[in-house]
């Protein structure tokens, strides 16, 4: 993603209803529906929406969540059925960015507000539930297809049909899929260094990523050590 790129809010979302879930959280506001006309947006997202586990989603660095369509039109041909604007709990149904390729740290000018990425979707054990689909969060997560979360840095309104700019890119370069997936322990330490804006979430999301290359690489240092053992034995046999 670049500076000069364009897309398109294609739904704004808020609650529809708060629902009931079998999971520790007991309640949900994951079913999002579009709005009609503009609805405001403020530090801690659009009006009419409000989260339920305030421990893990919500606040100044969640504020808004955005979802590409083409990603949803993708799953929806895999899973056989529409998947409408706000069922991945978005706020903005979002068309022509490519939203999980997105710079940490860019800025979006929506409507008369500005927007700035600020972390993946990490799916959970309610979004399992009310997809309805076998192993839902694995799937989700291996494809790495999450959407961003974004901060709200100048307060407005928005509405469909409103033009997205992207008027500011990090040089890092370093994207929403490249911190969800982890895969690089590099990127991440420049992210750390270089993007001023990541939250607490993010170092830990960071920090995690790190525990896990290390347990990694001490397990391929214990399975070669182990298969030089083996190789030793072998040979004394053999002599």
């Amino acid at each position: 993603m670049r500076v000069g790129d364009t897309g398109e809010v294609l739904a704004a979302c808020v609650v529809h209803a708060d629902l009931e879930v079998p999971t520790r959280v007991g309640r949900t506001a994951i079913d999002k529906r579009p709005v009609a006309g503009r609805v405001a947006v403020r530090a801690l997202g659009l009006d009419g929406d409000h989260v339920c586990d305030t421990k893990h989603h919500g606040g100044v660095h969640q504020a808004v969540y955005a979802y590409a369509d083409e990603d949803a039109r993708r799953w929806g041909t895999e899973l056989g059925r529409t998947l409408p604007a706000g069922w991945f709990g978005e706020n903005l149904r979002v068309g022509g960015l490519p939203v999980s390729d997105s710079v940490i740290g860019a800025r979006w000018s929506v409507g008369d507000t500005l927007l700035e990425v600020s972390a993946p979707r990490v799916p959970c054990a309610t979004f399992q539930h009310w997809s309805g689909e076998r192993q839902w969060v694995k799937r989700f997560a291996l494809r790495s297809d999450t959407g961003a979360y974004l901060r709200v840095l100048e307060e407005g309104t928005i509405a469909a049909g409103d033009r997205i700019s992207v008027v500011h890119v990090p040089e890092h370069g370093i994207t929403v899929r490249d911190l969800f997936t982890g895969a690089d322990l590099d990127l991440l330490t420049i992210l750390l260094a270089d993007e001023p804006t990541i939250s607490d979430d993010v170092r830990m999301q960071v920090e995690r990523h790190a525990r896990r290359h290390t347990n990694a690489a001490r397990a391929a240092a214990h399975r070669h050590a182990a298969a030089g053992r083996t190789d030793d034995v072998g040979t004394g046999a053999q002599l």
